[in-house]
């Protein structure tokens, strides 16, 4: 399992935004994406999950991936846990109700089980979408400023539940400009 850029250039709206990204991960590798707004953080995320086209170079991943982005992709209709459900019944990973439970208590949700998506503050609703990428048992995450709208506390148990990803053999490649505990992270700064 991997996830590879080498040489990968992307061009947005006629600009340059970055170039000659090159990287290698791993079972439990991670990377952290960092740079100052506007600089390309969030199209190289994109770019690795293939939907944006490098403008230069080539991207290899050999694993399913798992994506957050800014818009949870949680039915705001449903409840919490019907929406996390629905997205884990759609992963080919096996028992999608032990998943979701288990992100669920990881990013300390069982309280708001019941509650609509629409009702969630915003903190809230980012350990949702979080609990979204946890359950879906991807073997690659691909995280966009995860830690945005998140306290303390919550940002913790982020970084628990990355460790954890990696400590089975997870990839990692996070896209932020607020600082996090990753022990033995590639940067790539842009």
């Amino acid at each position: 399992m991997s996830l590879a850029f080498r040489d990968v250039a992307c061009v947005r709206g006629g600009r340059m935004l970055f170039s000659g990204v090159s990287f290698d991960l791993g079972p439990g590798d991670a990377a952290v994406v960092t740079g100052p707004n506007g600089i390309g953080k969030s199209s190289l995320i994109r770019i690795a999950a293939g939907l944006l086209a490098p403008f230069e170079g080539a991207v290899t991943c050999d694993a399913d991936t798992a994506l957050l982005t800014e818009a949870s992709a949680l039915d705001t209709d449903r409840t919490l846990l019907a929406a996390l459900r629905f997205w884990a019944s759609l992963d080919r990973a096996p028992d999608p109700e032990a998943r979701v439970a288990h992100a669920v208590q990881a990013l300390d949700l069982e309280a708001l089980a019941d509650i609509p998506v629409r009702l969630l503050s915003t903190g809230q609703r980012r350990r949702a979408a979080i609990a979204r990428i946890a359950a879906s048992h991807a073997p690659v995450w691909l995280l966009d400023e995860p830690a945005n709208g998140l306290d303390t506390a919550s940002v913790t148990r982020l970084e628990a539940l990355l460790d954890r990803h990696r400590d089975g053999g997870g990839i990692a490649l996070v896209a932020t400009h607020l600082p996090m505990s990753m022990p033995g992270v590639q940067e790539i700064g842009l």
